[in-house]
């Protein structure tokens, strides 16, 4: 793996300098917590680095809640996305897989993707319900997205992972080589930290695989149990990396909006003739799980879910879906 260096001084000039040609968005920590805001040169210094992790999934960038897919689109500056955790970079592998089909590709989709640059951060230490690893998903990339960054003392050091990483590298001059051997140990030392905190925070917890195998044994009284305190928000599914059910809806004008869905509302399934096979709350709420743990891995190589615990954070009625499949590997 290539690293390269280069101090936070130069670095925060390198990012007020890239402002010009490219718009930035990066994970900014403050007094309500953490997410990414658009970036300006006064915001530069507020940059939050190896911190876990923005209230928002990345899939926000690439799937809008809301958009007109008939309007015409006007050319943007490229984009830096700077500060993603590692288990949003495994969600976008998922969202690749469906939007860039072959057949059926999404060419909104198409054209952020290959007009954004991925800046993953290693995560340094974890949140309450992280719990990536337990899906072998390591704290900090080492593929998929372009860049990787670490802050060490203020010292910037870049991970380069792909190409079009390489290819951004060359033209910031400041960023050297990094040779020194105690750095890069430095690193790996944090990245080793960060996989056993992981580790003991979730021990008990059943791999992805054996996850699947236990949802699709689970008796109806597991269902009833955890959906009980179920709203039907579908904040669970909006805030999800890889959750991307839509509607397309009809305007006046001949425009039509594409607009995020969730398999946890009311009438989400419900035909014009008024059946509706998810109108048991229950059902509602085994549905998500049988997608994401066999569904989707019956017809996609990625995982369908990562490890990121925002939906148990988002959950109003304080639904631990780790409690429940610990409950099932009792």
């Amino acid at each position: 793996m290539q690293y390269k260096s280069i101090n936070k001084e130069e670095w925060d000039k390198t990012l007020e300098q890239l402002l010009l040609s490219y718009t930035i968005f990066a994970s900014v920590s403050n007094a309500f917590g953490q997410d990414y805001e658009l970036i300006g040169p006064a915001d530069i210094a507020k940059i939050s680095y190896n911190k876990p992790k923005p209230a928002t999934s990345l899939k926000s960038f690439f799937l809008p809640v809301k958009e007109n897919v008939t309007s015409e689109r006007v050319d943007e500056k490229p984009r830096i996305i700077l500060g993603i955790p590692n288990c949003d970079i495994e969600g976008l592998c998922l969202l690749d897989e469906i939007y860039l089909d072959k057949e059926f590709n999404d060419i909104f989709y198409r054209k952020r993707r290959e007009d954004t640059l991925l800046i993953s951060s290693d995560c340094i230490g974890i949140q309450e319900h992280c719990h990536c690893l337990s899906y072998n998903i390591k704290p900090y990339s080492a593929k998929n997205a372009d860049l990787a960054v670490i802050n060490l003392d203020g010292t910037i050091v870049l991970r380069i992972i792909t190409g079009k990483g390489e290819d951004f590298i060359k033209n910031i001059p400041a960023a050297k080589s990094l040779e020194d051997k105690t750095i890069i140990s430095a690193i790996e030392k944090e990245q080793l930290a960060t996989e056993k905190l992981l580790a003991t925070s979730n021990k008990g917890l059943p791999d992805y695989k054996l996850t699947g195998k236990l949802v699709t044994e689970a008796k109806e009284e597991i269902w009833e149990k955890y959906s009980a305190r179920c709203v039907s928000c579908g904040a669970c599914t909006t805030i999800c990396p890889t959750c991307t059910c839509f509607l397309l809806i009809d305007k006046p004008g001949f425009e039509k909006i594409k607009q995020m869905d969730a398999c946890q509302y009311p009438g989400f399934e419900r035909v014009a003739g008024g059946k509706d096979a998810l109108h048991e709350l229950s059902n509602r709420f085994r549905n998500r799980y049988m997608c994401k743990y066999l569904w989707k891995p019956k017809k996609f190589k990625s995982l369908a879910c990562t490890g990121c615990g925002r939906c148990i954070e988002a959950c109003i009625g304080k639904i631990n879906k780790n409690e429940l499949f610990m409950e099932l590997a009792e």
